[in-house]
């Protein structure tokens, strides 16, 4: 890596950096790709706030795959399509349970300390637990903080690689088209938080990593920094994008006013944990045949369902039949934070709502985890692979992050000796714009977004909902995109740009789909198709073109 300034730059001096290869996101998808790349190329990766602020930190419950001799890749592939409510691509779904007990092993390589135990003959294995929609035993965890363990490793290996040149606090833009090459990328333009100035990043190839768009509504399990950025960017430049409607809400976020966005693991129910009412009456096997093992989709309704109908504030999830040792043992992450809160979890039930979670949608990639740029790939959340379908099973979400970079790595990699040219950048023009001294604008638009999206778009829909929610975002759109035009980029303002745009492609999407499936339920359209397929959205004007934004459908 090298970049124009050799000395430290003054405030207004324009600055580029190059790289090889440029990672936009330092979550599981983003590192495990910059470890596969660093032997071989100059790497930097982009975190928007600091290296351990992503969605992977908070990844409760573990990662998917066949460990187990009474289990099959075959069961792995079969509970997965079913989750996926028949929108799942087969071959990506055989492609990524081949490829799982693979990934896994790199990952314990690498020194994640997966949790063991004794077997009968005296020798440890790993232990296994099983989430919603599994059939089996097959989700291998660090306590009930994978995530975390997962981060901190591949964050101690990234700092001792030489090649990996680690970028926090910044915020990407927009990707930079090529004049000379058709849908190739030559950089992006970059906002450094802390000089708040843009700066560019030249790069042969580009990657996508940033998570998901989950905080476009104003409940959410997810981190700040999840605000939909490579989705808009990725949509911005020409990309396709997918199944923006499925938007998974996590059944059993705690409610409680002081703990915003902590998750109860779908572990607790994979070890018996149930759901029930106030007064300890279950109800999940009024709603589906596997009880309070039924996929994430059908409790979180479930749940959204005996709240309105008892006017209730939540429901409840029990564990506390088990002994105390197990659960201290098996949950000790969420045991302190409820114990925190005043709540005894191997005593009495713990309060639960819905929250946004996941983006089962997002940027359209193949098998090489390719965009439709040519140089520009996606991973991890961000992109729409076809293995989630209308929704995501439990624990393929962390396991898709690490066989997809693994994927994007090899293709990276057979692609390096190609030829590249040196094309002009021109820095960021702030001339025409002024400080904003309206920041209340932004917030009252960011807060606004977050609360119809919820109340229009959030786990049950209407055709009315949806229509109001399109008229609101379309005024936003107005007002963001003037006052984009007139101010220098804060944060908040670039997440707000980029928010609003997804909301727009949730809405599309949603509209589009006549019927209910998986994480998208429409009381107009109740029933669901005998024959369906994904919900594609494609830009009307190319990167290379025209100013991006309008959708064709």
């Amino acid at each position: 890596m090298n970049s124009t300034t050799s000395s430290p730059p003054s405030l207004n001096q324009a600055i580029e950096h190059r790289c090889d290869v440029l990672i936009i996101g330092s979550g599981a998808a983003g590192l495990s790709l910059a470890l596969k790349l660093a032997d071989h190329c100059q790497v930097i990766v982009l975190s928007k706030s600091d290296r351990n602020e992503g969605s992977t930190r908070y990844a409760q419950g573990g990662i998917a795959a066949v460990f187990d001799e009474d289990d099959s890749i075959e069961s792995h592939v079969a509970d997965t399509l079913d989750a996926g409510a028949g929108l799942c691509d087969e071959q990506v779904v055989i492609y990524t349970a081949k490829e799982a007990k693979a990934a896994l092993e790199w990952l314990i390589n690498f020194g994640v300390p997966f949790d063991t135990e004794e077997s009968h003959s005296g020798e440890k294995k790993y232990h296994l637990t099983r989430e919603g929609g599994h059939s089996h035993r097959r989700i291998l965890h660090a306590a009930d903080a994978t995530g975390e363990a997962i981060q901190n490793t591949l964050n101690d290996a990234v700092a001792a690689h030489p090649n990996i040149h680690f970028f926090e606090r910044y915020n990407a833009i927009d990707l930079i088209a090529s004049e000379n090459t058709p849908k190739h990328c030559k950089g992006v333009y970059v906002w450094n938080r802390k000089r708040e100035q843009v700066e560019v990043i030249r790069s042969r190839f580009i990657t996508l990593a940033t998570g998901g768009g989950s905080k476009v509504y104003q409940y959410t399990s997810n981190p700040d920094v999840s605000s939909g950025d490579g989705i808009a960017m990725a949509w911005r430049a020409g990309c396709r994008v997918a199944n923006m409607e499925f938007n998974q809400f996590h059944p059993t976020c705690l409610y409680h006013p002081q703990a915003r966005n902590f998750l109860i693991s779908e572990a607790l129910r994979g070890e018996g944990a149930q759901l029930c009412h106030a007064d300890g009456t279950r109800f999940m096997h009024n709603f589906d045949k596997r009880g309070d093992l039924a996929p994430r989709d059908i409790v979180a309704r479930a749940i959204d369902f005996e709240m309105k109908r008892l006017g209730a504030d939540c429901m409840y999830l029990d564990i506390s039949h088990k002994s105390a040792d197990f659960i201290v043992k098996h949950f000790p992450n969420i045991y302190r934070k409820c114990r925190s809160l005043g709540i005894d979890i191997t005593r009495q039930p713990i309060p639960v709502v819905p929250a946004a979670h996941y983006s089962c949608g997002g940027v359209i990639t193949d098998l090489n985890a390719r965009t439709d740029l040519d140089n520009v790939y996606a991973i991890g959340e961000v992109a729409y692979t076809g293995l989630h379908g209308a929704n995501r099973m439990a624990s393929n979400s962390l396991l898709e992050c690490v066989v997809f970079a693994k994927a994007a790595a090899t293709h990276i990699l057979s692609r390096l000796a190609d030829k590249t040219t040196d094309e002009l950048i021109a820095p960021w023009d702030e001339s025409q714009v002024s400080n904003s001294d309206e920041e209340v604008i932004i917030q009252h638009n960011w807060h606004e977004l977050r609360l119809f999206m919820w109340d229009y778009v959030g786990i049950v829909r209407t055709n009315k909902r949806l229509e109001r929610a399109l008229r609101r975002i379309r005024l936003l759109e107005q007002e963001i995109h003037e006052y984009y035009a007139h101010f220098k980029v804060s944060n908040n303002l670039l997440e707000l740009r980029n928010l609003v745009m997804v909301a727009e492609l949730i809405v599309r999407c949603a509209i589009q789909r006549k019927e209910s499936r998986g994480l998208h339920f429409n009381v107009d359209y109740p029933e669901t198709l005998e024959q369906s397929a994904p919900t594609i959205l494609t830009p009307l004007k190319s990167l290379i073109e025209e100013e991006p934004g309008t959708l064709s459908t």
